[in-house]
């Protein structure tokens, strides 16, 4: 489905953001590790979402990223907006709704035998409710990337509605569009979500999706050159990014297939790293390199992967030293 002109497009550089994403963002509550969630004395409290936590890792980047969505007007919603702010994401087109709530998840970390165990709570959210009504458009779409997840578009049939009203409108406008899959199984089953995400992912520039999830939603297997090619097929994306765990990622360009190993790291919390790895990506994708977004994705993820919380906080030189496999002990 891809044509020769997404290949060869510009990314547009007259506009005010470099990046804009559209999503819910949310509080999480996480027990400290080896405590029990039904147990627990305490909570750490951080800010998550998909969406917000790529713009924060371009924005520390230094890329001009915002963030859209609909939170309560209340503190909680303040508290989102203010972490957002500090790292340098605009988030003055978030839309505030009075009386309403803001989803929060839980986290309880393991360690092997057991998996990490996470309960969400958004049901009814402010997020939920969004409707195209609330977005402006004229702020989403003044950007070079639009980047639009799969999460969003599982919340409800509003949230669908706009994802895929921004992939429209996006594409009329000729603004590029970066398209995650993000399969979660907490909000649709597979078969819902594989016939639903198919039309958002056929409309996308840059691609990104899980190898598991390649097979479980789109039926495609084998080894991964096989796999994205099938992936390849289902879409018009240029550049289609697939993740496979411990193993590393690979990108798939036209007929290029180019790998890269993850990089070796002590694990301090898996969360949020996916999102570091799209973020890494696009950031490559904006300097018209997606094979070196390639290599920032896998490193950024690394990143991610040693710090508390799902934004990655990290800088242009930190990933610098870490794609150079010289990252110091201390830093004197």
């Amino acid at each position: 489905m891809r044509d020769a002109a997404s290949a060869s497009r510009i990314l547009p550089p007259a506009s005010r953001f470099d990046v804009v994403s559209l999503g819910e963002s949310m509080l999480r509550l996480s027990v400290p590790s080896g405590r029990r969630l039904d147990d627990t004395r305490s909570l750490e409290l951080e800010i998550g979402g998909a969406e917000s936590n790529v713009c924060t890792a371009m924005a520390r980047l230094g890329r001009r990223a915002a963030w859209v969505g609909r939170l309560p007007d209340n503190a909680l919603a303040g508290s989102v907006l203010r972490a957002l702010r500090a790292d340098g994401v605009d988030v003055s087109a978030a839309r505030l709704a009075p009386g309403e709530r803001l989803g929060t998840y839980f986290i309880e970390y393991a360690a092997a035998p057991r998996s990490i165990q996470v309960v969400y709570d958004r049901a009814g959210s402010a997020a939920a409710n969004m409707t195209p009504d609330d977005v402006d458009w004229g702020y989403l779409l003044d950007t070079r990337l639009l980047h639009l997840t799969g999460i969003t578009a599982a919340l409800s049939e509003g949230c669908y509605a706009v994802v895929a009203e921004a992939v429209r409108r996006a594409r009329a406008a000729g603004v590029m569009v970066s398209f995650d899959v993000n399969y979660r199984a907490k909000l649709w089953d597979t078969a819902t979500a594989g016939e639903r995400l198919r039309p958002l992912v056929a409309e996308a520039d840059i691609l990104f999706c899980k190898s598991a999830d390649a097979a479980a939603l789109f039926g495609c297997a084998g080894e991964p050159g096989e796999q994205m090619r099938a992936l390849q097929r289902l879409t018009r994306a240029a550049s289609v990014y697939c993740t496979f765990g411990e193993r590393g990622a690979a990108l798939l360009q036209g007929d290029q297939l180019t790998s890269q190993p993850a990089t070796p790291v002590q694990i301090i919390d898996r969360i949020g790293s996916g999102d570091a790895f799209a973020a890494g990506a696009l950031d490559g994708c904006l300097d018209g390199d997606p094979a070196d977004g390639l290599r920032r994705g896998v490193a950024l993820a690394a990143i991610a992967l040693t710090q508390h919380g799902d934004r990655v906080l990290t800088s242009r030189a930190e990933l610098a030293a870490v794609m150079a496999q010289r990252p110091p002990d201390v830093a004197r």
